[in-house]
């Protein structure tokens, strides 16, 4: 699950670049990720191979297909919804942040369907 999971991380992260951004290349990557050109450019390059991202030849902007806009805004949703509700319940805005991203990839989708609808009832 682990290659999974980084794979959500940067599709999470393209989008979370975008709405900051507009357009979004692989060197906005690293800078906010802090990790290696080469690391990025092998992530982007499998993102595409699996049909979650298109990068466009003349500009190297990074687009999300379909797929990869799915699952970066499911594994988005997940990480708000948990870190605001580690939050509501006393969690240090951090400590919430870093737990709800070490969560989100695990969780499944009745177990947030249900946490999701508790949370709404409060």
């Amino acid at each position: 699950m682990k290659n999974n999971q980084s794979l959500e991380d940067y599709l999470e992260r393209i989008l979370i670049l975008r709405q900051k951004l507009g357009n979004v290349r692989s060197i906005d990557i690293v800078h906010d990720m802090n990790f290696s050109k080469p690391s990025i450019s092998i992530a982007m390059k499998k993102l595409e191979e699996k049909g979650l991202v298109a990068v466009d030849e003349i500009t190297g902007f990074l687009t999300l297909t379909n797929e990869g806009e799915r699952i970066a805004r499911n594994t988005y949703e997940k990480h708000c919804l948990l870190r605001d509700f580690f939050i509501s319940i006393g969690v240090n805005e951090e400590v919430a942040a870093e737990d709800a991203c070490k969560i989100e990839h695990d969780l499944s989708d009745e177990t947030f369907t249900q946490l999701r609808r508790f949370i709404k009832k409060q």
